[in-house]
């Protein structure tokens, strides 16, 4: 049994981590630290955990060997050099970090302290991305050339930490997190090249309200990931085209949608018009097909993370996948602020 200690009691912490914590066989939780008291005494209360303060102290205790940091973005590099140092083993909420060069210092420690360091990338278990690894892997639209992936909103301005660029990083490191670790899963080439705009048409918050980032891969394929918080209607969630199809599917996971209404994301339920539709060819003639989307389950991270350590089994979530991710943001940081292309090596 791998003890487990949260830092941060806040929506992360509280409402994901926890929770999915105690569903993994193998994992226990049993500590939370957060600097804010009445937080510390709400996990106890909820969670019948031990509190700390500060991380400082929750690493001496010895119970504790995996620290979950459910923290703003500009501390996950500090924090976890600090918890991989003490010999615990960590897992970090996405993104990884702000910029390329504290992923690389979190990465350097793991592999110093000879401990696990994964990133909480739990949309890998979203029943879209699911399904359109299936289309892809069963051919039905040919070789994929074209992706675009949008999550759009229309909300109110953010004035807590994730609307400053000091603490969030961008726009485009909240979901466009996700969306680039999906894109470097699906393409199997590598990014040679990166654009970002980040449209501003209201001052807050101050990250922006709407960002596109484009890449490029070795193999030509086109990939833009879009990210916005004043957009109304929306757009498609996936839209691929191959070169004997493609694919258009609406709406987001429903994992979210049913984790706010029971507590439960395995009682999601698809909506039927979100489901995913393919033009394929059927007797060698194009037809459209709809798809029930694959379940996938975000339980499944944790029991990962906890497969890994109690048993050796491969770990999902590397820290060096992470950090790929976090070369795409941080390259995608720099053309928004110059305006130009930025190239990979």
């Amino acid at each position: 049994m791998i003890g487990v200690g949260i830092v941060g009691y806040g929506y992360a912490g509280r409402v994901f981590h926890s929770y999915l914590v105690g569903r993994a066989d193998g994992l226990e939780l049993r500590a939370v630290a957060a600097r804010d008291a009445g937080r510390r005494e709400q996990a106890a209360r909820e969670r019948g955990v031990r509190t700390y303060p500060t991380l400082g102290e929750m690493v001496r205790d010895e119970s504790v060997q995996l620290v979950v940091l459910a923290t703003p973005h500009d501390t996950h590099c500090a924090l976890a050099i600090q918890a991989l140092e003490a010999g615990k083993h960590v897992v970090v909420d996405k993104p990884m970090a702000i910029t390329l060069a504290e992923a690389d210092r979190m990465v350097a420690a793991a592999q110093r302290s000879r401990t696990v360091l994964s990133v909480f990338h739990n949309r890998r278990w979203d029943w879209d991305f699911l399904t359109v690894q299936r289309v892809l892997r069963e051919g039905l639209i040919g070789k994929p050339y074209l992706y675009e992936t949008a999550v759009l909103s229309y909300r109110a301005p953010r004035t807590t930490w994730r609307g400053a660029p000091a603490t969030m990083g961008s726009l485009v490191h909240d979901w466009g997190a996700h969306l680039v670790d999906h894109a470097l899963l699906l393409v199997r080439s590598r990014v040679v090249s990166v654009y970002c705009r980040i449209a501003r048409p209201r001052p807050q918050p101050e990250i922006g309200n709407y960002a596109r980032l484009d890449m490029t891969f070795a193999d030509g394929t086109l990939y833009s990931v879009e990210a916005g918080n004043l957009v109304r209607p929306s757009k498609p969630r996936w839209y691929i085209v191959g070169d004997e199809g493609g694919l258009i599917k609406h709406g987001l996971d429903p994992q979210e949608r049913a984790f706010l209404k029971t507590g439960n994301p395995d009682d999601a339920e698809e909506l039927p018009e979100e489901r995913a539709r393919v033009t394929t060819l059927v007797a060698g003639q194009p037809a459209e097909v709809v798809l029930e989307s694959v379940r996938g389950s975000w339980t499944g991270y944790y029991a990962n993370v906890s497969a890994h350590l109690n048993e050796g089994a491969p770990l999902a979530v590397t820290a060096e996948q992470a950090r790929d991710v976090i070369a795409v943001l941080d390259a995608a940081v720099r053309s928004a602020e110059s305006g130009e292309v930025v190239r990979l090596g």
